[in-house]
């Protein structure tokens, strides 16, 4: 069992939420980006709650194996970049969607 916090742009929640069940049912702990569909983006939470979101989502990565960054045709935008650029700093095990549905 590992520990895999999930990275990747909200407009894809639909497709994390998918590729978070399937990795569950193979013995994985996800740990997923809080979800509010009435909020799909970042620009939609105050400057401060941005900052906590991220500081949070930064502590999810620390207490993870790894993390699975969902990059639906390849997009990978610049808070996922620095989220992998965390989780490189802190040696842990990058895993993108894109290699696990082909």
């Amino acid at each position: 069992m590992k520990i895999i916090t999930v990275c990747g742009s909200l407009r894809f929640v639909k497709e994390m939420m998918e590729i978070t069940e399937k990795m569950e049912l193979q013995e994985n702990c996800m740990l997923v980006p809080i979800y509010n569909p009435n909020k799909s983006s970042k620009d939609d939470f105050t400057e401060e709650e941005a900052l906590i979101l991220d500081k949070m989502h930064k502590e999810r990565i620390k207490l993870s194996d790894a993390i699975l960054v969902v990059n639906v045709n390849g997009y990978i935008g610049s808070s996922t970049k620095s989220e992998i650029d965390f989780a490189k700093s802190l040696n842990k095990e990058i895993i993108y969607y894109t290699d696990l549905i082909n």
